[in-house]
């Protein structure tokens, strides 16, 4: 099992943060029907009931932006991927549809309002710990190249920081390739929610993603 510890000084400026996490053996492949089914299904209920303007009051997405701030960081610039990817959906536009793994994260992202990092955990060195981005520390981000993570959450191992509540790194990306997966909710705000929304990963991952050897934790 992989061992993560949050850093002092992040726990300094985030004192509520929890990390759920669950490890899997898993198969990559394309969505089936039924999981694209859930995730629309999900879809429609949010367009009914979420405006632009209510996403930010939403608890798990409310206590993320003030983790930013407390970090040194602008939410707005920097956009949590949970709050990028309901801002979507609100203003119309569907989600990407990656492979069953990604997309039955952001099924769980949207339904719960966490920012969710998802990993092949083949290709992670070492220990993780959970803490603040460096000036100039190198960072190329899945669809957004190079990003700057000063003063932004970020997940490091001995190779160097591979995640963020803002956006995943190339190098440990999920693809038809891995067989461990690592999935992390990031909960800054101790809601009582992070086992509903673990129990819910864990659910689909068995559904969808012939998960197998499942070991599921929290940091705190």
């Amino acid at each position: 099992m992989i061992q993560l510890t949050i850093s002092p000084e992040l726990k300094i400026c985030c004192p509520k943060l929890t990390l759920g996490c669950i490890e899997a053996d898993i198969e990559v492949h394309a969505s089936p029907k039924e999981l694209l089914s859930e995730i629309d299904f999900r879809i429609s209920k949010i367009r009914q009931t979420l405006e632009l303007e209510g996403i930010s009051k939403l608890p798990a997405i409310e206590s993320s932006r003030k983790a930013y701030k407390a970090c040194g960081k602008d939410p707005a610039r920097y956009r949590l991927s949970a709050e990028a990817l309901l801002r979507r959906l609100v203003l119309g536009k569907e989600l990407y549809q990656i492979n069953n793994v990604v997309d039955q994260l952001n099924l769980v992202s949207i339904a719960t309002g966490f920012s969710i990092g998802g990993y092949d955990a083949g290709k992670i060195q070492g220990d993780i710990v959970f803490g603040i981005g460096l000036a100039d520390e190198p960072y190329s981000g899945i669809g957004k190249g190079e990003l700057n993570i000063e003063n932004l959450p970020v997940f490091r191992d001995e190779t160097g920081a591979f995640g963020s509540p803002t956006s995943d790194s190339q190098r440990t990306e999920v693809t038809e390739r891995t067989q461990r997966f690592l999935m992390i909710l990031i909960d800054f705000g101790g809601s009582d929610r992070l086992q509903e929304g673990k129990f819910m990963a864990v659910e689909l991952l068995k559904k969808y993603c012939q998960a197998k050897n499942i070991t599921d934790f929290n940091i705190a």
